[in-house]
């Protein structure tokens, strides 16, 4: 994980996505699976969003949830978040370039 210079997410404004694995604005930052736990979250999820200056806060493109288990711990919730995550990334990033496509349009 990095996190990128003002200038770099400027440079290239609302062009940038991250996915997460928490359902923001819940859980930002890089324990978001063990906060959830820890917290005792009975849903989580991942978030794909644009890139902003603050961290996990951009506008969000995507989420999906699921259940979090009784027997889960950090390992288990990780590997059933990332599955999800291969699930919505490509829908995402499809949605993301829609979005980039009308807003350069809007400006012309």
């Amino acid at each position: 994980m990095k996190i990128v210079t003002p200038f770099f997410i400027n440079k290239f404004k609302n062009k940038i996505i991250n996915i997460h694995p928490s359902l923001l604005p819940a859980y930002k930052g890089g324990s978001a699976i063990e906060d959830s736990i820890l917290n005792g979250s009975k849903i989580t999820g991942c978030s794909v969003h644009f890139v902003d200056e603050e961290v996990d806060s951009g506008a969000l493109i995507m989420q999906a949830a699921l259940s979090i288990r009784d027997d889960d711990d950090v390992e288990s919730l990780s590997k059933r978040i990332h599955m999800l995550e291969h699930k919505i990334l490509a829908h995402s990033i499809s949605h993301a370039g829609f979005l980039i496509r009308s807003n350069f349009m809007e400006n012309y």
